[in-house]
């Protein structure tokens, strides 16, 4: 294979793959799937905040399609996701907003310790 074709198969297909990786992982854990689209973002060729911002855009409809499948199984508590929607729009705008000023390298480390973070939460 020509390099140019490897090159644009790559781009097509590492995003698909970590695509269905996220979407198994929100659609398991009600979330998550941004630990798996960030990285794959930025080894997909993304700078770190356009991998973080991109990896927001996914995850919407996303969560949305699997909230849906929460309802229709009568999964879901509204008691829980209406208080926590405020909460979660709020955090939401104030962290679009430090994104624009957040020195790359200090984002990817603070991203890395709280996945590192969350992985010693679930193993304990």
């Amino acid at each position: 294979m020509k390099k140019k074709t490897v090159s644009r198969l790559k781009k097509l297909l590492v995003p698909a793959l970590s695509g269905i990786a996220v979407g198994a992982a929100n659609g398991l854990f009600g979330g998550g799937g941004g630990m798996i689209a960030v990285p794959a973002l930025t080894a997909s060729g993304a700078s770190e905040k356009k991998a973080h911002a991109t990896a927001v855009a996914v995850i919407l409809p996303l969560s949305l399609i699997s909230a849906a499948v929460y309802l229709a199984k009568g999964t879901l508590s509204w008691e829980a996701a209406l208080p926590s929607c405020l909460g979660i729009v709020a955090g939401g705008v104030i962290g679009s907003l430090l994104l624009k000023k957040i020195d790359p390298s200090l984002l990817t480390k603070v991203f890395y310790v709280l996945m590192i973070a969350a992985g010693i939460k679930l193993a304990l």
